[in-house]
């Protein structure tokens, strides 16, 4: 990949997006940091990608965080919460503060049923009816809730207050920056099959669409060493 395909935007779920504004740095970066330590440079991609290998097989990740993402990413509230406790990234997000417009929400395809084993995730789909029941809830609740905002505003209240009715399921910008070390702990708690889908599918599209692409030796290292995929 070259800083001239950028902005690469790839859509997920219903209205957000995740997209790659930057990035600095490349596979060998990462080896010529490594190298640093007895000063030494490129041998050649056979011996640069061996090296590359070592450094994650062992954990020596310091050199990974050589390369820097910057990513702008539209997604649901309860998703964004769930990102910014990756504190070690850097983020600036949309304040509702500021600013009334925009204002999307997220409705789900489909309702998941609460696990019976696992406190913290879903196992299956709901039924037919119980889909259909919950959609139709979920527009009334999102319709009546940007009512009563709109109204507020319009009746001068401050936007700082009038955010407060506003649901979990509204989408926010934020643009966030992060180096490669973090981003790959990133995306291995938030690839994996427990994760809610919702994340998930924000932490897949960055690993198949900008990661692989901007450091293909890391990527098939982090998939051997990291998610240990055979």
């Amino acid at each position: 990949m070259t800083k001239t395909e950028l902005p690469i935007n790839i859509p997920l779920l219903d209205k957000g997006y995740v997209e790659l504004q930057d990035f600095m740095g490349d596979d060998l970066s990462i080896v010529n940091a490594a190298r640093v330590s007895f000063l030494g440079e490129s041998k050649g991609d056979i011996k640069d990608k061996k090296l590359l290998n070592y450094l994650l097989r062992h954990a020596h990740t310091s050199p990974f965080e050589m390369v820097e993402f910057k990513l702008r990413v539209k997604c649901p509230l309860f998703v964004a919460r769930q990102w910014m406790r990756h504190r070690v990234w850097s983020y600036n997000e949309v304040s509702r503060r500021y600013t009334s417009e925009e204002l999307d929400f997220y409705i789900p395809e489909t309702w998941r049923l609460q696990s019976t084993d696992n406190k913290q995730c879903s196992s299956g789909d709901a039924e037919q009816q119980m889909q259909a029941q919950f959609t139709q809830q979920m527009q009334q609740h999102v319709e009546q809730a940007l009512d009563t905002y709109n109204k507020m505003i319009d009746a001068g209240i401050a936007r700082e207050q009038a955010r407060m009715v506003l649901p979990q399921n509204m989408y926010t910008t934020f643009v966030g920056k992060v180096d490669g070390h973090n981003l790959m702990h990133f995306m291995k708690l938030r690839m994996d099959e427990h994760a809610q889908y919702e994340i998930r599918v924000y932490a897949d599209a960055i690993y198949e669409h900008f990661f692989k692409a901007v450091l293909p030796w890391s990527a098939e290292a982090f998939e051997k060493y990291v998610l240990k995929k055979a």
